[in-house]
């Protein structure tokens, strides 16, 4: 090994010897560790102390109260807060409210408005998640869980009769598909 090599050892030595700090719980050290999800920061007495920590640690933003509004459900004041998916304006009364305000990145799909087959009350709308693609869901969640990735059609399927298909765009050319796992129908157009 050469010298020009030796220090850059010695420094990914010394990062991983760096101190973390002692353990809230029993005060022992703390110390990278390593799982299939990914690294964090553990206790050194593990498994008779289970404490751990994020390696990288995220600003936490305070929920902020909106003055002048008020929460459909329960009148208690809508706040901006933080979610795993980002920011939104949900009641400040939660966990015994659940309300949430409809976000800007849902649409309907088109002029026809097509019905949830599964809940038959809500409409389907266009929706995009946190990373970018759009998928269609029911808009009575969370009551209703009911979601295609792909884009509905207001057309029952002729084989299981199922009240909308799904288009998808292949290489050869569009077809449309019956969302139900156990019928399969597929017909190109």
């Amino acid at each position: 090994m050469s010298d020009k090599q030796q220090p850059l050892f010695d420094k990914h030595e010394q990062a991983e010897k760096q101190d973390h700090g002692k353990c809230p719980e029993c005060q022992s050290e703390l110390t990278i560790k390593h799982s299939k999800k990914g690294s964090f920061i553990g206790c050194v007495n593990y498994p008779s102390c289970e404490y751990t920590r994020s390696l990288i640690e995220q600003e936490r933003v305070e929920d902020k109260l909106l003055p002048n509004t008020e929460c459909p459900k329960c009148q208690s004041i809508l706040a901006v807060k933080q979610g795993r998916y980002g920011m939104f304006i949900g009641c400040s009364n939660f966990p015994d409210c659940d309300h949430i305000e409809n976000s800007d990145r849902s649409e309907p799909i088109a002029e026809a408005d097509i019905h949830c087959p599964s809940c038959n009350q809500g409409l389907l709308f266009k929706k995009t998640n946190r990373f970018g693609k759009n998928f269609y869901a029911c808009d009575q969640y969370p009551s209703c869980k009911y979601v295609l990735n792909h884009a509905p059609i207001p057309k029952a399927c002729p084989e299981c009769g199922w009240p909308v298909m799904i288009k998808r765009q292949m290489s050869s050319g569009e077809v449309h598909i019956c969302p139900q796992k156990k019928c399969g129908f597929k017909i190109k157009l």
